[in-house]
């Protein structure tokens, strides 16, 4: 289970995002189909700015294991978000 906390100086917001629902949106988004398509989708913004760029094909066998923490971030204000596997 993927834990996301916000903590605020007004709140606190503990969201538990299930593994199941990891592996569904990890699937989708690494399928073969969305990768090839988002290379077609911004071919023309990337020639328009002149960059020279190709998504690369990642094998969404190789991310399910990942086991970190995605995001520590805390603001001057007191504001934390962490975002760990």
């Amino acid at each position: 289970m993927i834990h996301v906390k916000v903590k605020t100086k007004e709140a606190r917001f503990n969201i538990p995002i299930p593994y199941a629902l990891l592996n569904v949106v990890i699937s989708v988004v690494f399928s073969k189909f969305i990768q090839k398509h988002a290379d077609k989708w911004t071919k023309e913004h990337f020639k328009r700015k002149e960059l020279n760029f190709t998504f690369p094909i990642i094998d969404k066998r190789l991310l399910k294991p990942i086991v970190m923490v995605l995001v520590d971030v805390k603001a001057a204000d007191g504001t934390e978000v962490r975002v760990k596997l």
